[in-house]
């Protein structure tokens, strides 16, 4: 064993005692950063190399700050995101929620699929459905300033670039102004702020003081973006488009029935992520 793979052994145990959720990735992941290698490639370091920078890193993750603002980056499905404080990070629950949508829109047999992502944050979802869907036109809307920063460096810096449009506003207004896009869309996905105001002292703690809490929290059920977001998504699809939006595991049963027949919605259905748990809302818009 190497220097670093020993000190990598260390910080292990670390980041462990400090609650860290995944010690053993994040001790590897912070040290192919600091040492500008692979995770798979740490072994080939040689101990003259070690940079003592790597405890710099460790100490900040073993304080909760977010791995990803300690290297500035974050993993999406196929893409490699810029992030930082100021952004919500991407999870990897959400690629799920683009699984699907993805799988919809190719099922539609659209020849250029029309996309809206609300809530859009760092842009992992607008950017994962224009390099997975190539004729799609994807538009994203983003409101908090911090956030914007990274959303427009992001797709500034994707080869799918010209597909997408960045529009600064409010999700729950989205295209309000502008009724020409009413009942065009084929799908609308949200990874919409859920958490309830009164559960602010249960969230992680790389969340809660790291990421902004606009993308966070939601009125005292969590619910009331995601009521809005219904709203816009009624307008905004055509007869058969999808809408898909993520929520917290405790309201599968509640979402579904925001997107109810009296609304205009049909197959409203909740979905599990790769830990079995309810993690998102599809419904279609009925035909007339």
């Amino acid at each position: 064993m190497n220097l670093l793979l020993a000190e990598v052994a260390q910080a292990t145990q670390r980041l462990a005692a400090a609650g860290v959720p995944s010690p053993r990735f994040d001790a590897e992941e912070l040290a192919a950063y600091v040492h500008n290698v692979k995770r798979s490639q740490l072994h080939t370091v040689k101990d003259a190399d070690f940079d003592a920078r790597y405890w710099e890193a460790v100490s900040r993750r073993e304080a909760r700050e977010p791995l990803q603002h300690i290297t500035g980056r974050a993993f999406f499905r196929y893409l490699e995101l810029e992030v930082g404080p100021g952004v919500f990070v991407p999870r990897p629950e959400t690629e799920t929620v683009v699984e699907w949508a993805i799988d919809a829109v190719r099922d539609m047999d659209v020849a250029e699929p029309l996309v809206v992502d609300l809530c859009s944050g760092s842009g992992a979802i607008a950017l994962a459905l224009a390099q997975e869907l190539p004729r799609s036109t994807v538009h994203a809307f983003e409101l908090d300033e911090g956030a914007l920063e990274y959303t427009r460096r992001n797709i500034e810096a994707s080869p799918d670039r010209a597909r997408i449009t960045l529009h600064a506003g409010d999700a729950t207004k989205a295209f309000e102004d502008d009724r020409s896009w009413n009942g065009r869309f084929d799908l609308v996905i949200s990874n919409p702020p859920y958490i309830p105001l009164t559960e602010w002292e249960y969230v992680a703690p790389e969340a809660r003081d790291h990421d902004p809490h606009m993308s966070l929290f939601s009125g005292e059920d969590g619910l009331d973006t995601i009521r809005g977001i219904e709203r816009v998504a009624a307008r905004l699809l055509r007869p058969g488009g999808a809408v898909v939006i993520e929520h917290a595991d405790q309201q599968g049963g509640q979402v579904p029935w925001i997107f109810n027949e009296e609304h205009g919605w049909t197959d409203a259905a909740d979905h599990r992520d790769l830990n079995n748990r309810p993690r998102f809302t599809t419904a279609r818009r009925a035909s007339l």
